[in-house]
This record gives structure tokens, sequence and C-alpha cells, in this order.
């Protein structure tokens, strides 16, 4: 979690009236709003996703085909997480899943949509050679990952490992990295796993 202190500084060096979130706190709703607006370091995160969910929409309404379904999902989306979110009250420590539900949900919209330059773009071969998977790196708070598979999109965000760097996906997927091979395993209820090679290595 250090790597959001830069942006907790500079919140702070912004003065006092950068220091509420980007809703109205005076109509703050429920438990986790409430959380939220007491403390300036979520508020800061929730700046931060503002910023990066503005910058999602405006993607969605640059795409050439099906730019109003895109941006529909994505408020759908949107909904859902703030909903997810809201249910941190019942977590045993909710300033850590409400952190964690913000760091989560940038880089997954880093991800997905391009947000950032990635900084590091490689493509395996998992299991047959027709099965190629690119995988972008993006250096966000959270490190997150944009996983491509054919004309499937999916994003991950790295989480705990005894060794190696491991990725979560979306309904169980995951890609973990050991040295100089990776484990892909599908998404539920397949939950096929792979083991993948750098394309060319």
């Amino acid at each position: 979690m250090s790597r959001i202190i830069p942006v907790l500084i500079f919140a702070a060096l912004a003065g006092p009236g950068l220091a509420a979130p980007s809703f109205d706190c005076a109509k703050a709703s429920g438990t986790v709003e409430e959380l939220i607006c007491a403390d300036t370091d979520l508020a800061a995160l929730d700046r931060v996703l503002a910023g990066r969910y503005s910058a999602a929409l405006d993607v969605t309404r640059g795409l050439d085909a099906g730019a109003e379904a895109a941006e529909n999902g994505l408020r759908a989306e949107q909904r859902g997480w703030i909903k997810g979110r809201d249910e941190c009250w019942k977590a045993d420590d909710p300033r850590a899943c409400v952190e964690a539900a913000y760091l989560m949900r940038e880089g997954d919209l880093v991800a997905r949509w391009m947000l950032q330059e990635p900084v590091a773009t490689t493509a395996w071969v998992c299991g047959a050679p027709a099965n190629e998977l690119v995988t972008m790196f993006f250096d966000t708070p959270l490190p997150s990952v944009r996983f491509e598979l054919g004309d499937a999109v999916d994003t991950g965000t790295l989480v705990p490992a005894g060794s190696g760097s491991r990725y979560a996906g979306s309904f169980g997927r995951y890609f973990w990295i050991k040295g100089d091979e990776a484990t892909w395993r599908e998404a539920d209820p397949d939950g096929t796993t792979y083991i993948c090679t750098a394309a060319g290595s």
C-alpha cells in the first residue's frame, strides 16, 4: 500500500479544499460513505477513482462502434461496484475493505480501458500453440494486468502469493508467473489450467 503515499501527500499539500471525496458529504448515505468522508486518505482514493471513471467514460464515447452500449455497460458496472463497496460495512475491518475495493477498481478501469501505457506486454503460448494469451501490465497503485485471449478481455490485480506474481481476474481466473513460466486458469465453471511459456522463448 505504500505506493499510494505520493497520491495522499499530494492531496494533503493541495489544501483543505480538496480534502473531501468526489461526492457531497452533506448527503453521505450509509456507513461506508460516512467513513470515506471522515478519512482523508480514503477521500483521496475516491477522487482518484472518480477521475479514472470519468476518463473511462470518455474512452467509451470515442469508440467507433458500440459507444452507447459500452457507456451504458460501464455506468451499470460502476453502480454495481458502488453497491459492493458499500457492503464493506459488514467486514471485520471496514476501512481495509474500502481501501482494497478502490485500489482493485482503479486497476480494473486502467487496464480495461487502457487509461495509461502498459509498462510491459508479453505474449504467452498456453498449452496448444493456438492458445495465445497476451498480458499487459500496468503500474497502478495496486499492480494490474489486462488479459487478451482471442476476442475475450479480462483484467486482474496482484494478490498475495507464496512465490512469484499472481494476478486474480474475474470468475476464478488467475495468471501466476513463476520464473520463465506461468499458469493460466480459465474462468469458472471450466477452471482448466494451462502452463504458459513466453512466445518465442
